[in-house]
């Protein structure tokens, strides 16, 4: 047990400790500053500069430690396939926004086409390989399953990229997506140890490389995830999801994230529909609370804690 849950969090966790003094000065080095919106959140300005791109130091903290149990546990490689896999194209759009001047990075239809591309070898991989069913425990059922036949494809990718762009509009303040999604991969690491699903070794090095990286990323964060960490990190949220057969639980651990997609949807229509006018302050909704005068540590703390009793809800609908 120690040696596949509490091994891992440690590796990940030192890693993640000793890459940070290295990567985030090569970084600024790189003149790899984060940019911020004039008409963003103005306490934000000064946030201007702080290296960006740190999902690095998440994502080889994940990688390098799960190479010790890639041998003995294969059902971490969809998850790392995935996590990396999304890793990649944030890792993509952060480089064209931030070293290559694009402000948009990849252009939507590009973000896209690779979201499908990665997510459809992700679901190639689980049912044909991996043989894992696309049956879906359902919450609070004592444990009934719920199969949807040829439906659970499509379903697949629209929660996977669902689940991906709601923890990439999570990543908007210091240390906001790391602790929410730190809290996830605890539960997900509980459910996985307790069914002994195969896959604990790579959730217990999420958690280490997330305490690691929150070091670093708590406010004031002296160095920001990016699209290379949030995406990475959605990816890792739905696979795990899938690999445990509990796409539905994310709707109850992930609500932040999907609160956050909402949010900035409702924000979009309702401005197209009544001709400039907002329904939040600010979108997505986290900065709405900043615009109602809460400080961005209170923000993080009461989704953190919001996210850790819908994680507990979660287990009790075990």
């Amino acid at each position: 047990m120690s040696k596949t849950v509490i091994v891992p969090v440690l590796i990940s966790f030192a890693l993640s400790l000793l890459m940070g003094p290295v990567i985030i000065p090569f970084l600024r080095k790189l003149k790899m500053g984060q940019t911020e919106r004039e008409d963003g959140v103005k306490s934000h300005l000064k946030k201007a500069g702080t290296p960006t791109m740190g999902g690095v130091i998440i994502l080889a903290s994940i990688a390098i430690t799960s190479l010790f149990y890639i041998k003995d546990y294969p059902k971490i490689i969809p998850i790392l396939f995935l996590t990396l896999g999304f890793g990649l194209i944030g890792f993509l759009d952060d480089y064209l926004k931030v070293v290559m001047r694009r402000s948009d990075g990849l252009f939507p239809m590009q973000k896209m086409a690779l979201q499908i591309v990665v997510t459809g070898i992700f679901s190639y991989y689980i049912v044909k390989v991996a043989h894992i069913p696309l049956t879906m425990l359902i919450p609070f059922s004592g444990g009934m399953y719920w199969d949807i036949g040829w439906l659970a494809i499509p379903l697949l990718f629209v929660a996977v990229i669902g689940t991906v762009n709601g923890t990439n509009f999570t990543d908007g303040l210091d240390g906001l997506a790391s602790s929410v999604t730190l809290l996830v991969a605890v539960f997900f690491s509980v459910v996985a140890i307790g069914t002994k699903s195969g896959i604990e070794p790579i959730t217990c090095a999420v958690i280490g490389a997330l305490m690691g990286f929150l070091l670093f990323n708590v406010y004031p964060a002296s160095v920001f995830m990016g699209d290379t960490g949030s995406l990475a990190l959605g990816g890792f949220v739905s696979a795990t999801a899938y690999m445990l057969q509990m796409p539905l639980f994310i709707l109850i651990v992930g609500l932040i994230y999907l609160v956050e997609v909402v949010s900035v949807m409702i924000q979009v229509t309702y401005f197209k529909k009544t001709g400039g006018k907002r329904f939040f302050k600010m979108a997505p909704i986290h900065h709405h609370f900043e615009l109602c005068g809460w400080s961005e540590t209170r923000v993080v703390a009461v989704f953190s804690i919001v996210t850790a009793i819908l994680c507990l809800v979660a287990y009790m609908g075990l």
